[in-house]
């Protein structure tokens, strides 16, 4: 249509143009600044062949895997998720191409890949810490006071169906959404699409600040439907810390179970507020129990931070240091308290077993394992075993020399080669007597399932 008489044709394009353009060009900065400390990382090891039933043992094979990862500090140290890492044999991580040389060249694909190393993972949390030998890497640091809002523009960075350096852009839906009421952690929501591959990258903001890692979707499809979920970047850096320092993460054991509130709940036993977290349960030797903390107090903040869900409890446990006291403020009734609690460290099985494991007898080298003889000592350690021999593995050891065999930490190896294994010393004995180049099979029990690793003696 013509402009009316006597008006002039606006610019073409006029100031919208010029926003978009704006914002194109700030995109791409982004982009292009955040993208570098994004890595790919492959995965090579072992997962079960199909479900098996209650009463059949389990076959384990060999699988392939394509993950993300994100470089948090020049010297190489690398975090992505436990899931993406679970079983692994062999761990590669590649970085993206240098500017200027086209990400899929083979000879630039060469130069950027690395073999890296488990520095240790939290399956609580999702996350494990890799190490490559580099130094200089661009990276995205890691800020543990960074926060986001819902309605913020975010950008996931990722290896989607191993597609590398794959940036996607899209909004927070919350900050703080708690998904699993077993496992009540709160993420961040975003429906910036993240597909199957993204899982262990960033997700930075608009300030390229890494405010989370990308570990999971809630889909039908397969594919992203706009329900993508990022561990909070506060919660990222106390397991970082942890993993750096000691190859797991301290926790503390209060001796406190909870409940959330509902209005039902507050009105049939008179509580001051009808949501937030309730003290159910204080273990009779618990540290709670020794402060004052009774059954029916309401947690009103925990160090300070207000609480207001289970989620959040469980978020100031994970940020809470181990050796100071929690400071916990309580309703009772009418009254507000405060307690101090002297929580110890919580003790979780894999550490037990470490406490146990001798490293002069325990270990394993062939296997790149430390053992431990099944006996008494760790009833309450381990469940009860199908079969009451074997050797229990403590922990796998970073020796070169050790075969790859995809043991795990906790699994108990009841025979190798049809031969019954009975000690740490018979053990070593059975595969000393088997030449290089011939097969393994080891017997495994591992989470109440017996299967078979296979593999061949260096």
């Amino acid at each position: 249509l013509a402009p009316a008489a006597g008006r002039a044709a606006p610019p073409a394009g006029g100031r919208g143009a010029e926003v978009l353009h704006e914002l194109n060009g700030a995109v791409a900065r982004l982009a292009a600044r955040v993208s570098p400390a994004g890595v790919q990382v492959e995965v090579s090891g072992y997962g079960l062949a199909g479900e098996p039933g209650p009463a059949e043992t389990a076959f384990v094979t060999r699988h392939h895997a394509i993950g993300s990862g994100v470089i948090v500090d020049p010297a190489g140290y690398i975090l992505t998720n436990q899931h993406v890492v679970r079983g692994a044999q062999r761990i590669q991580v590649v970085l993206a191409a240098p500017p200027g040389v086209s990400p899929s060249g083979a000879d630039a694909t060469a130069r950027r890949m690395f073999t890296a190393r488990l520095v240790g993972a939290d399956p609580d949390v999702d996350l494990a810490l890799l190490k490559i030998e580099a130094t200089g890497l661009s990276h995205l640091a890691l800020d543990g006071a960074a926060r986001v809002r819902q309605g913020e523009l975010v950008f996931a960075v990722g290896s989607p169906q191993g597609l590398a350096s794959t940036v996607t852009m899209g909004v927070v839906g919350s900050a703080g959404r708690q998904v699993d009421f077993a496992q009540p952690l709160a993420y961040i929501q975003t429906d910036a699409p993240i597909n199957p591959g993204n899982s262990g990258g960033p997700l930075v903001n608009v300030d390229g600040t890494m405010v989370g890692i990308n570990t999971f979707i809630v889909t039908q499809s397969g594919g992203s439907q706009g329900l993508g979920f990022a561990i909070p970047v506060a919660v990222v850096r106390a397991v970082y810390d942890g993993l750096r320092a000691h190859g797991r993460v301290h926790r503390i054991e209060a001796g406190v179970t909870t409940q959330s509130i509902t209005p039902t709940l507050a009105a049939g036993l008179g509580l001051p507020r009808d949501w937030g977290v309730l003290v159910v349960d204080v273990a009779l030797d618990g540290a709670a129990r020794r402060a004052g903390v009774r059954v029916g107090d309401v947690i009103d903040t925990f160090d300070g931070r207000p609480i207001d869900s289970l989620a959040a409890v469980t978020s100031a446990v994970y940020l809470h240091p181990v050796g100071t006291p929690v400071v916990l403020g309580l309703l009772r009734g009418k009254e507000r308290l405060t307690l101090k609690v002297d929580a110890p460290e919580a003790k979780a099985p894999a550490d037990q077993l470490l406490d146990l494991a001798n490293p002069e007898k325990g270990l394993v080298r062939k296997l790149g394992i430390m053992g431990i003889d099944v006996s008494g000592k760790l009833a309450g350690i381990i469940p009860p075993l199908l079969i009451g021999s074997g050797v229990v593995v403590a922990a796998r050891t970073l020796d070169a020399t050790s075969v790859e065999s995809g043991l795990q930490a906790g699994d108990v190896i009841h025979a190798v080669n049809r031969t019954a294994i009975e000690s740490v010393e018979a053990l070593r004995r059975a595969l000393h007597a088997i030449p290089p180049g011939e097969p393994v099979v080891l017997q495994v029990e591992r989470q109440g399932k017996l299967s078979f690793i296979a593999f061949d003696m260096e």
